[in-house]
Formats: C-alpha cells, structure tokens, sequence
C-alpha cells in the first residue's frame, strides 16, 4: 500500500459509505433549502452536500471526492471543519472554499445532485453512523422527481460541457493533449488537489 493510499497512521484510508440522489428540486430560497439538508443531517448523522448538476460529470466523480475528504480528515489535513465543505472542495478541484461554492445550487426549479455519505467511521470527522438509507429518502422527498444510486450502477448524468470547461479551466490545448475526455481531465483536477497543498 503507498502512502497516498494510506491514512496518516498507515491504516487504509477511509472510504466512507455513499449514496447520489440526482433529480429536479424546486429551490424558492436557498437558505430554506440548505436548512431542510442540515435537519437531515442533523437527523440521519449523515454528510448531506447539494451539487449543482451541470457541473458533475459523474456519480464516480463525487465518490472519489467524498473518498479523498475523508481521507484528508483522518489525516488531520482537511481545510474546511464542515466535512460536506470538504467534500464539495475536492469536488470542485480547489482549495478557495468561496469558489468551491459555486459547485453548489442556487435558487429555481433545476437540476441537481445530492451526495449523502457516512463519515461515521472517519477519524477526525466526529459524525455518528449515519442511516444512509434514511438520509437519502428524505433527499428524496425534497424532489419534485429523483433517482439514485446507491452502488455506483451508472447514475446518468447530463452535465454542460461548457460551464464544466468554464469551472475547471479546462482549455482547448488540455483536451488535446488528453487520450481521455472532458470527464478524465475533471477527475484528474479532484485528484491533484492533494499535490497543491
């Protein structure tokens, strides 16, 4: 096992329990809405983090950010205290928690991707067990239609090509240069934050 592979005492790294609920949300005022997820939180013991969906290129994508936040917990070196912050930070490929939040949703009736993981087991991240199964029901019914994906099946996601290029600064010279697509450059971004620290 390497080190990047490791937690900070050698011990695997954490890899906290997830479920993805995508679907369309009616978002009359954001404040409203993002209570009605910490009330979730609060209640299950689950990390809840909204998305906006056409800045996630995948369900793959926010695992492995929930992966490596966890990781970056239990070795003492996460930037945000909130692990759901942590979360959206690697999501987003940055360590600016202000621009990390544009990943986020904003008001209006669209489309959206909510990550719920357990953190539970997460030294560091001083969260419960989480009863995943509840927390994403309760996502669910803040809907106006979902879907999930709870064992990384293939969650379809349509994100924008240019807002994605625009976020992650992802130029014409990059894809280029690239034997992957846009989504192989995003993952790379989520995966070389831990070299910018």
């Amino acid at each position: 096992m390497t080190d990047s592979a490791a937690g900070g005492d050698g011990m695997p790294a954490p890899d906290p329990g997830v479920s993805i609920v995508a679907g369309t949300f009616a978002i009359d005022d954001l404040d409203a809405f993002l209570a009605d997820l910490d009330a979730i939180a609060a209640d299950t013991g689950a990390v809840v983090q909204a998305f906006d969906a056409d800045l996630v290129i995948s369900a793959t994508h926010l695992r492995e950010a929930a992966r490596l936040a966890a990781r970056a917990i239990a070795r003492g070196e996460a930037v945000a205290r909130d692990p759901g912050v942590e979360v959206l930070l690697y999501a987003a490929g940055r360590r600016q928690i202000d621009r990390a939040l544009e990943l986020g949703v904003s008001e209006g009736e669209r489309a959206a991707v909510v990550l719920v993981a357990d953190f539970g087991d997460v030294s560091g991240a001083d969260r419960p067990s989480a009863d995943l199964d509840q927390a994403t029901e309760s996502v669910r019914e803040l809907a106006a239609d979902s879907r999930t994906d709870p064992d990384d099946s293939g969650l379809p996601v349509d994100f924008d090509k240019e807002r994605v290029r625009e976020f992650y600064g992802v130029t014409d010279r990059e894809l280029t240069a690239t034997t992957g697509g846009l989504a192989d450059v995003v993952r790379e971004r989520v995966a070389l934050l831990d070299v910018e620290k």
